[in-house]
């Protein structure tokens, strides 16, 4: 099969490229600068030098592959609004080039906003600020064979920048390594490798349900975590009030526990790699 990966380069998107092309798949990467592209190709993946910006280019690429996954997303929590924007346009065209054909795509998203402990059968709010799943949906009303692929709140491993490097540059700053005071709320993790393997599985197994849960550990205390956080820098743990955490407030305080067991038993998918709290023992999690 040829892929079309946006984020190609990306801490998701990397390791959906190694997935593929290790279990034999054709792989077409999105890289948006020369350095990029030069590592892109050096995993044996074609190259399409772009950005998201460049929609001819998308919807040309998209034309040419067997299936696309979309993995790219701006992440500059300071223009969040015109990004979901920007999110949406890309998926817009990319499922356009897909419209009238059997070919697959699979848009990646998150778990905020959903109930704890959701399951793949919950429908994401259209009034969440990421628009990724709702424009899936009305792909998918239009014939589309679309689905989103739901990551828990930490896709962790070694090199993790995510929302778990956020809180433990948060600790260093503050000198604590903190949870809010609104309650005992959790999150969910997995490890990066174990979420590729569900956008290939979902891929090779034809893309038969509208969501799929990238979801490892289904509830971590967010007490645990920081306790994991607080002993990997040395560093006192305590009950902190939301405004402790500036801007990041809101994801810290979210409760984003959800269950992956439709996922697992309908891709034969098991996690493998190391938990979130085993992930945060490790000292080279808090290099840097």
């Amino acid at each position: 099969m040829h892929v079309f990966v946006t984020g190609a380069t990306g801490w998701v998107g990397s390791a959906v490229v190694q997935e593929l092309i290790e279990a034999g798949h054709q792989v077409t990467g999105l890289a948006r600068s020369d350095d990029k592209a030069a590592v892109l190709a050096a995993t044996g993946a074609k190259v399409v030098r772009a950005t998201l910006e460049d929609l001819d280019i998308l919807h040309r690429t998209a034309c040419a592959a067997d299936a696309v996954i979309h993995t790219a997303f701006n992440h500059d929590f300071s223009r969040f609004a015109e990004n979901a924007e920007q999110d949406r346009r890309v998926i817009e065209t990319l499922g356009g080039a897909l419209e009238g054909s059997d070919r697959p795509l699979l848009v990646t998203a998150g778990l905020l906003g959903l109930t704890r402990g959701a399951s793949e059968l919950e429908v994401a709010s259209p009034a969440s600020p990421r628009k990724s799943e709702v424009a899936a949906r009305a792909l998918i009303e239009r014939g589309v064979r679309a689905a989103t692929v739901r990551l828990a709140p930490s896709v962790h491993g070694l090199g993790d920048h995510g929302f778990i490097p956020i809180l433990i540059r948060l600790a260093r700053e503050k000198g604590v390594s903190a949870y809010p005071r609104e309650g005992n709320h959790c999150w969910a993790g997995v490890h990066r490798l174990d979420a590729a393997r569900v956008y290939r599985l979902a891929l090779e197994q034809g893309v038969t349900q509208a969501v799929y849960h990238a979801v490892a550990d289904e509830s971590v205390s967010f007490q645990a975590i920081a306790k994991a956080i607080g002993r990997g820098l040395g560093l006192p743990v305590g009950f902190r009030e939301r405004e402790h955490f500036g801007w990041f407030a809101h994801m810290a305080s979210a409760d984003m526990a959800a269950s992956s067991a439709y996922t697992r038993a309908l891709l034969g998918w098991t996690p493998n790699g190391p938990s979130l709290l085993d992930d945060l023992e490790q000292p080279g999690y808090y290099v840097g």
